[in-house]
């Protein structure tokens, strides 16, 4: 098999052999839930509980406001005991819905299945997706019954589903594809008519061969149209832009989106909610996290209620062993650092991590010995160099022509820095000024 990949990227320690193989098990919900009003890209959900309401399993406790926003939905049964800020992954006090859960697992009565795809129109299925308030779960959150909505004029030709799972340590997309492929392939068939795409291809790296094979075996034996795509093991593989470049060939323009080459990118997890979201008519409140680092006694693959405090997945996975140095929400590379295990698990959040200081020990920066490395590796074809030297001095002009928002955070060029010289917190910085500029004006 011929595996494909996009110029640029890294390769990197991927970690993955210690959660690979392990089944995802089903985690009790704990006694409180939180769950915070912004778990997607785009605009906060507006509360519909109070203090003292009675909440089931689907009952919406948040709903989207405007456009690109959300649905949120009670993961348990029980009383809302307050709608208040809460300390969210990102850092910041975020609106959140504050269940007690009352172990009864009670569900909403307005939870029933919608019936075979075949009686379903486009928009039917784009209402579900909508109303279950599924987002991409590969990390980036963002709304899917948007993704699913391109404008009129254009054609979606080719659809992704994407399980290339590039972070390190990361696994819950590879069990997915393993231990869910039949809702796999019904959400795979649901989204082919939500956008009318002529070819729905689903891309899997080459250390999940495992998932190629099988997914192959029922594709063959369904005779659905379907095909696979071996990606080359290559870090941002998993990137939207990159994954298009990667399986059609097509170059993504700056400032576009897939839609504009014809092109939908939905990730395989995203793609199973899909699917449960039609058989059940259960909404989005629980997602698979892998639990793994070198501080993690028993690391796995857990099926989490959204709102569950990191803490419970630590000790589901026997807890620390040594200590540990940094606790990450999602992947090492990409992921948010985190100082407090009451924190909650989001839609995005496909990852809890723990790393002891070996794995955390970072080498003193030193001055730029200009040799490009961070230039071949950009996925987006900048000069992150290039950038940082524009941010000291703060050229906003030539930020600007440089592409400064064309990068997509990935880390590469860090990684690859001999020098060790801190490129990402660079460029961040210099997006965060320019938005403040552009606000201001």
């Amino acid at each position: 098999m011929l595996f494909r990949t996009f110029k640029g990227g890294v390769h990197l320690h991927y970690n993955k052999e210690h959660t690979n193989r392990v089944k995802i098990v089903d985690m009790p919900a704990p006694d409180k839930i939180i769950c915070p009003l912004s778990q997607h890209t785009g605009k906060q959900s507006e509360p519909t509980v109070k203090a003292g309401d009675r909440v089931k399993i689907g009952s919406l406790i948040g709903k989207q406001c405007g456009y690109v926003s959300a649905n949120q939905h009670s993961p348990v049964s029980g009383t809302v005991m307050a709608v208040e800020p809460y300390l969210h992954p990102c850092g910041s006090m975020i609106d959140s819905v504050i269940i007690e859960n009352d172990g009864k697992d009670e569900v909403f009565e307005g939870i029933k299945p919608y019936g075979d795809i075949s009686e379903l129109s486009a928009k039917d299925i784009i209402d579900i997706v909508s109303n279950a308030g599924i987002v991409g779960l590969g990390g980036a959150a963002f709304p899917t019954h948007v993704k699913l909505c391109p404008p009129p004029d254009t054609r979606i030709e080719t659809l992704i589903i994407n399980g290339a799972e590039c972070e390190p340590y990361l696994t819950a997309d590879h069990r997915i594809m393993l231990e869910y492929t039949d809702e796999l392939m019904f959400g795979c068939m649901a989204l082919v008519k939500a956008v009318d795409a002529k070819v729905c291809v689903i891309a899997i790296e080459s250390n999940k061969k495992d998932a190629i094979l099988a997914i192959k075996e029922k594709i063959s034996s369904a005779k659905s149209g379907i095909r696979v795509v071996g990606l080359a093991t290559k870090y941002p593989q998993g990137s939207e832009k990159q994954i298009v470049s990667a399986v059609t060939g097509k170059e993504v323009p700056p400032c576009a989106l897939p839609a504009d080459v014809g092109v939908v990118v939905v990730n395989v997890h995203t793609c199973v909610s899909t699917a449960l979201a039609i058989k059940t008519g259960m909404p989005l409140t629980s997602r698979v996290v892998t639990v793994a680092g070198s501080a993690i006694s028993n690391p796995g693959n857990f099926k989490v209620r959204i709102g569950t405090p990191i803490k419970h997945l630590i000790e589901a996975a026997g807890g620390f062993k040594g200590t540990a140095e940094k606790i990450i929400i999602g992947g090492p590379m990409m992921g948010t650092s985190v100082y407090s295990l009451d924190i909650p698990i989001i839609k995005g959040a496909g990852g809890v991590l723990a790393l002891t200081e070996r794995d955390v020990a970072w080498k003193t920066s030193s001055n730029c010995i200009h040799c490009g490395k961070c230039v071949g590796v950009c996925p987006v074809r900048l000069e992150p160099v290039t950038l940082d030297r524009y941010y000291r001095k703060f050229n906003a002009e030539m930020l600007e022509k440089y592409n400064l928002f064309d990068c997509i955070e990935c880390g590469s060029c860090v990684y690859i820095c001999p020098a060790r010289v801190e490129l990402l917190r660079s460029i961040r910085g210099a997006k965060r000024r320019l938005a403040q500029m552009r606000e201001s004006k």
